[in-house]
C-alpha cells in the first residue's frame, strides 16, 4: 500500500447528492473515500494526539477531540451542549458569554430523523444536513424552528416523553432500517406533544416556537456496497493500525470487512492512511 496522507483526523466533511460523497480529512488534506470502496486501505495511529483547541500533547481526547484542561474551561465542552436545557447563560455563569450569545442564541431545529427508527433530535439551522449526515439517518424531517438552543432542548424534551431522542448505532450500521413516514410521525407525535409545546409558546412567545407544517422529507443514500451481519467495534485505542477492504461508508463510521471505526471518536488523533 501507498501512504496517501497523514496528519490529525477530524470529522469526515460529507456532501450531500445523490449519494453521499464523505472525505477524510487529515489536518488540510482531503482525501476522496468513495473512491476507495471495494478496495484495501490502512489507518495507523501514530501515537500522538494534540488538542484541537491548544496544540498540546495529551495523553487522552475529551469530548472529541480536546485535552483536559479545555475540556473543563471552554463553552463547547459545557454540560449545556450535550443537554441543552441546562443552559446556565441567565445565571451568569455561562464559561464564555460571546461565544454562547454566538453559538446558542440563534435559530435552532428540532427534527425527526430516522437512523435506527424514528428519534428526536436538534441542530442549528447551519447544520442542515450535515448532522443527520453525522448520525446516518435515512430520512429527516424539520417539525420546529426556535430562537436559541436552550428553547430548542426545552422542546426536544416534551418529544423525548414519547419518542426517543438517541441511535441504535448497531442497528444504523447493519441497515437494518425501514423507510418511514415521517410527514405521520411528526402529525402523531405534535398530538400528544400540544401541552407541552403550548406551555413553550406561552413562556416565550408565539414567534419563538414556530411549527413547520410545509417541511419536506429529506431521503439520504450513502456509499456501502454491503453492510455487516455483525458489527465489530475497532478503536486505535486497542489496535494502532486498523485495516481492511471498505464496504461502505455511514455517519461517521467506515465499515470494513474486519470491522467499524466510528472515526469522528478519534478526533485530533494523528492518523496515517495507506492505500
Amino acid at each position: 500500500m501507498d501512504v496517501i496522507a497523514q496528519g490529525a483526523l477530524v470529522k469526515m466533511p460529507a456532501e450531500i447528492g445523490p449519494q453521499i460523497r464523505y472525505q477524510l480529512k487529515l489536518d488540510d488534506q482531503l482525501v476522496d473515500l468513495n473512491r476507495y470502496l471495494g478496495q484495501p486501505l490502512k489507518l495507523r495511529y501514530l501515537g500522538c494526539i494534540n488538542c484541537i483547541h491548544c496544540g498540546r500533547k495529551t495523553s487522552k481526547s475529551f469530548a472529541q477531540g480536546y485535552c483536559y484542561p479545555c475540556f473543563k474551561k471552554l463553552p463547547q465542552c459545557d454540560v449545556c451542549i450535550m443537554s441543552p436545557e441546562k443552559c446556565h447563560y441567565d445565571q451568569g455563569t455561562c464559561r464564555d458569554p460571546a461565544w454562547g450569545e454566538q453559538f446558542c442564541f440563534q435559530s435552532h431545529y428540532v427534527y425527526l430523523a430516522n437512523s435506527s427508527g424514528v428519534k428526536v433530535g436538534i441542530t442549528r439551522g447551519t447544520q442542515i444536513p450535515t448532522r443527520w449526515i453525522d448520525q446516518g439517518a435515512i430520512q429527516a424531517l424539520p417539525v420546529l424552528r426556535v430562537d436559541t438552543r436552550f428553547q430548542s432542548g426545552l422542546a426536544e424534551q416534551v418529544f423525548a416523553g414519547h419518542v426517543t431522542d438517541k441511535t441504535n448505532w448497531r442497528a444504523m450500521l447493519k441497515g437494518q432500517v425501514d423507510s418511514l413516514d415521517l410527514y405521520a410521525e411528526r402529525d402523531r407525535l405534535m398530538a400528544l406533544c400540544q401541552d407541552g409545546l403550548t406551555e413553550l409558546e406561552d413562556r416565550f412567545g408565539l414567534q419563538a416556537i414556530q411549527r413547520l407544517p410545509d417541511a419536506e422529507v429529506l431521503e439520504l443514500n450513502y456509499p456501502v456496497l454491503n453492510f455487516p451481519a455483525k458489527v465489530t467495534s475497532l478503536s486505535f485505542d486497542k489496535t494502532p493500525v486498523v485495516e481492511g477492504v471498505l464496504q461502505g461508508i455511514k455517519g461517521q463510521y467506515l465499515i470494513l470487512d474486519t470491522g467499524v471505526i466510528n472515526l469522528r471518536k478519534f478526533t485530533a488523533y494523528q492518523v496515517e492512511f495507506s492505500a
